[in-house]
């Protein structure tokens, strides 16, 4: 019995897997995964001690521009829609189709990000700068993160077409696309939580 355990286990091992049958590559995106979850969990909760606390400088619900943030979030939402696609084709070796939604995936990703430096550049000009208040800085820390952590996806999506399209990828395509597909999905559930709480919910 306990030999066959060890077989097994050596067996996953020679072949990429941990013992759970979950991949070595999956299983290390969801332990990154995890970690970022405490970052975020940190971040928020920072953000919801100080969104109230305004001594100088323009409060929120004098800057927030609803309608575009709603927008620019509808552009990430939609871009979670064509990774799903991604990984579809991918799952069925269609390798031009997976590209293809993995660039669409990557313009709207670049373009949710654009958006974020145009609505910070106007709240720069309202007179919000990142040291105005304690609400300035928790607010600019926590949406800059996640810009930064949106800017690194499209990066991650770019470099898995051209290694796609070099045919230099090492083990299952697949998967790899998948693994991007993970971070790129917590990205999007991450900004849900990030947009309801900030925008949506008046200090």
């Amino acid at each position: 019995m306990a030999e066959t355990a060890t077989h097994s286990a050596d067996h996953a091992a020679d072949h990429g897997h941990s013992s759970t049958g979950i991949s070595n590559n999956k299983l290390a995106m969801w332990l990154f995964l995890g970690s970022e979850c405490l970052l975020f969990g940190g971040l928020i909760s920072t953000y919801m001690l100080y969104r109230g606390r305004v001594s100088d400088g323009p409060h929120p619900e004098q800057i927030f521009d609803i309608p575009f943030t709603s927008v620019s979030s509808f552009v990430l939402l939609m871009s979670s829609l064509s990774m799903v696609l991604a990984v579809t084709s991918a799952q069925r070796k269609d390798y031009s189709r997976t590209n293809l939604w993995l660039l669409v995936t990557a313009i709207l990703g670049a373009t949710f990000v654009g958006g974020q430096i145009y609505e910070f550049t106007a709240f720069y000009r309202e007179g919000l700068g990142f040291s105005t208040s304690l609400f300035s800085s928790s607010f600019y820390t926590l949406t800059g993160f996640h810009g930064v952590h949106v800017t690194v996806g499209v990066i991650m999506l770019l470099s898995t077409v051209g290694i796609l399209k070099k045919n230099r990828a090492t083990g299952d395509k697949a998967e790899s696309v998948e693994i991007v597909g993970l971070y790129w999905h917590f990205v999007d559930v991450v900004w849900i939580i990030i947009f309801t709480l900030v925008y949506l919910i008046p200090a």
